[in-house]
């Protein structure tokens, strides 16, 4: 048999060949039936990975144990391959079905083709990554894989470079580890590619980027996608020397190959892999002449754009049809034989799809049955048993009923016995309290772990010898401790390293701690998150710097698709526990120094956002972060580091708790509400309102997400009956956000006393004016007014107005 194909090498025995090419064809046969159950109505969407069955084959060959995939949705064939998903995955993913032990990498919370392996157990502790085909949790907005493998990959370059973290052997074979992102041609017009991939060559990190080449985004091609119309040439800047030593420049190696010639992707994909593994030197792969048989997706038709030519092109350079005239000419196989193979392999995927849409199908009937039998119990001793029939008859006639139709029938049910003391309806009743508490965990589980709000609260002690320091000094002495305590912990961000940042709260940790563990980067803040992704999932604990909290929104769409939800759509498959630290709060100007709270809160549930009123809260903050495995934001006081501070004695050890405010001034007139650096204004307007006779009882949230999960805010009220919410938000901002909790903590109303009074309240609402201007945050003064107006409503005698 011939090893050889032209002048590219091909180490494969016949056996190997024709495995490669049935996997292939399975793949293909699996996107077909796919589009054919989503078309029927079976499943209402479908993306698949036609016509980069080679490439996937050719990538997954190189692949070894202990490696990453960060792809996106054509990369089935791959995973097949590697078997981090079946062909019978495949299609439950198809039909959405909520079960992780049928659909183990989303558990039916994202649409298909997206893939993740289970690095977490169930127990909350993590696999040994070294033993095991690894992808990260897959993400639709196109592009958004990309941030993610910078810290993927970096994470291989600290687990070789840094000597205290050989003892983590579960995680890296001391750096040797390759991660393979995948994207499409026309997502490399997107600005996170290319931050990511200049990131990626200044990190000199271990990389395979694989960009498929079709021609086409949807239906635009690439003459409005792209300069030159190729990202082979317009990276030739990226391209390295061709030298391996330490002194070289840093750079890419950049390989161009047609997606249909396999034996040039297997040599291209060995070779890329090699050099990335040994020698920590990224490489681009461009796959171009690629096909996509049934088009982009299930939502629409290729014919519609694709001119007779190129059509004509797509059915002649199919990556299998050139594989199996490719096998029949080099007498690998023979025609009749692969025909026997492929009828074989077709039944297979047939019989494959039955079982995966049996096996999704089989607890709705069951609980279709459940409800038909109480319909009819209830029916006989019913006034409405037409009614109830008639229900029950539609139910029956539905072939294939969603879940939603099943409850949707047991609701209608209830409604038209809502006027019925039917003792049969309790049945029914009880039944759909159940379900709906199924349901609940079935979708929605897993947002967070629980840990965090689980680690017990230790606070601060001090003592005659505590010392009187300055705010940032405190953070100073926090992440020493940090540092030195846990060598997993890596801090990096724009002027972290060399400068210890621009409040100074790593000084010194540079020069102490090494280049390797705090670090300085580029201006490039959706690649500083996405670089916290990726060596978070790989067992380390970064806390990534974004030195404004108005930054935080170049990196907000990752923050919110991939991070804050990372947990849920993998079922508790996959976390990144990432530390985002940031500053905030003072509202002096449009710019620096803003407040995105509301914007933030509403996108990124599944995140703790914690904003301590002082260093000595944030260190406590970051302590009990580092203790679980949820991501965070921590908000700084941006005036807070010049601010005087005592240093507890066990900063080491004590923890501030998730989600319980404190009280931070008793009273008994009004509670006022707030968190940050607000916290100081509300004090200062306290000492004042108590010369007019007004007591004050402050609150300090502590945290927004998790927010006051013990209801002490409530406790508050029930003493003082009046309510005032400040922040430094937009209006029908974080205010409100704290309001409506307060309310949903009463079931959406107070019981005050004995009889229900609505909640009455006031909320700070800015008017934004330029650096400085009074009006443009709030006061002592402003919050004294917000207070005041509320009492003189309440009581105009004892508080006459003052203007």
């Amino acid at each position: 048999m011939p090893k050889t194909k032209g002048t590219v090498a091909l180490p494969l025995e016949k056996e190997e060949i024709i495995k490669d090419y049935r996997l292939a064809y399975q793949s293909r046969q699996a996107s077909l039936i796919g589009r054919r159950e989503v078309l029927s109505g079976k499943a209402k969407f479908g993306i698949f990975g036609d016509g980069k069955e080679l490439a996937n084959i050719a990538i997954a060959r190189a692949f070894q144990k202990g490696d990453w995939r960060s792809g996106y949705y054509r990369d089935q064939t791959w995973m097949f391959m590697l078997g981090v998903m079946n062909i019978q995955e495949f299609f439950a993913q198809l039909y959405a079905h909520a079960d992780v032990n049928h659909e183990s990498n989303t558990g039916g919370r994202s649409m298909n083709a997206h893939f993740a392996s289970r690095y977490i157990n169930p127990d909350g502790s993590w696999k040994n990554q070294t033993e095991s085909y690894n992808t990260s949790a897959d993400v639709s907005p196109t592009g958004t894989q990309m941030p993610r493998t910078v810290g993927l990959a970096y994470a291989s370059v600290l687990y070789r470079g840094l000597e205290e973290l050989q003892e983590f052997n579960q995680f890296s074979k001391n750096g040797n580890e390759v991660v393979f992102a995948s994207i499409g041609n026309a997502s490399t017009a997107e600005g996170m590619f290319w931050e990511s991939v200049n990131a990626i060559g200044v990190l000199q990190a271990p990389t395979v980027i694989t960009v498929y080449d079709d021609g086409y985004g949807i239906s635009v091609p690439n003459q409005f996608q792209m300069v030159k119309e190729s990202i082979y040439a317009i990276l030739q800047g990226f391209q390295r020397d061709p030298c391996l030593e330490e002194e070289c420049e840093r750079g890419y190696e950049l390989y161009q190959v047609r997606g249909w010639d396999y034996p040039a992707l297997l040599e291209t994909y060995q070779n890329a892999a090699e050099i990335a593994r040994q020698y920590h030197i990224p490489s681009l792969v461009h796959v171009t002449e690629v096909t996509q048989p049934q088009g982009h997706s299930t939502s629409g038709s290729h014919e519609r754009y694709k001119t007779p030519e190129r059509l004509k092109f797509e059915e002649e350079f199919d990556c299998l049809r050139k594989l199996r005239e490719w096998i029949i000419e080099n007498h690998i196989a023979t025609e009749p034989e692969l025909i026997a193979v492929e009828q074989e392999d077709y039944e297979a995927a047939e019989g494959i799809r039955k079982l995966a849409w049996e096996a999704y199908l089989a607890p709705i009937l069951e609980e279709r049955e459940q409800v038909m039998d109480m319909l009819d119990e209830i029916a006989g001793s019913s006034g409405h048993a037409s009614e109830l029939e008639q229900i029950k008859e539609r139910l029956a006639a539905l072939p294939a009923p969603l879940r939603r139709d099943v409850h949707s029938a047991a609701h209608e049910a209830l409604r038209v016995l809502r006027d019925e003391a039917n003792p049969s309806k309790q049945i029914l009743v009880q039944w759909k309290n159940e379900q709906d508490a199924i349901n609940v965990e079935r979708y929605g589980s897993h947002l967070y772990s629980g840990r965090a709000i689980a680690v017990k609260e230790v606070r601060p002690v001090y003592s005659s010898s505590s010392p009187t320091v300055m705010g940032f000094e405190v953070m100073n002495a926090a992440f020493d401790s940090i540092l030195g305590r846990d060598p997993r912990v890596i801090a990096f961000g724009e002027d972290v390293g060399f400068l210890g940042d621009v409040n100074q709260g790593f000084k010194g940790m540079q020069e102490k701690y090494g280049v390797l563990r705090v670090t300085d980067t580029g201006i490039r803040e959706a690649t500083i998150l996405g670089e916290a992704i990726g060596m978070a999932m790989r067992g380390l604990r970064p806390i990534c710097e974004i030195q404004y909290l108005d930054y935080l929104l170049y990196a907000l769409q990752i923050m919110s698709d991939d991070l804050a939800n990372l947990h849920w759509r993998t079922v508790g498959g996959q976390a990144a526990p990432v530390i985002i630290r940031t500053r905030g709060h003072r509202l002096e100007g449009i710019w620096h120094s803003g407040s995105l709270m509301s914007g933030i809160m509403n996108l990124v549930r599944g995140m703790n956002i914690l904003v301590p009123r002082d260093m000595t809260r944030a260190a406590g903050f970051y302590n009990t972060i580092l203790k679980a495995d949820e991501p965070a934001v921590i908000v700084e006081v941006l005036n807070g580091y010049r601010v005087k501070e005592r240093l507890p004695d066990n900063l080491a050890e004590f923890t501030v708790p998730l989600g319980v405010p404190e009280v931070i001034r008793a009273g008994r007139d009004v509670t006022l509400v707030t968190y940050g650096a607000c916290c100081r204004i509300a004090l200062d307007a306290a000492q004042k309102l108590s010369k007019a006779g007004i007591e004050v009882e402050i609150v300090d949230v502590q945290s927004l997400l998790p927010f006051d999960v013990h209801g002490k805010i409530v406790e508050s009220l029930k003493k003082t009956n009046r309510i005032v919410f400040v922040d430094e938000d937009v209006p029908g901002g974080t205010s409100a956000y704290m309001m409506q909790e307060v309310v949903e903590k009463q079931g959406g109303y107070f019981h005050l006393d004995s009889e229900p009074r609505t909640l009455s309240g006031k909320a700070h609402r800015p008017a934004y004016g330029s650096d400085g201007d009074y009006w443009s945050k709030p006061n002592a003064e402003t919050v004294f007014d917000m207070v005041y107006e509320l009492m003189h409503e309440v009581d105009p005698t004892r508080y006459p107005e003052i203007r």
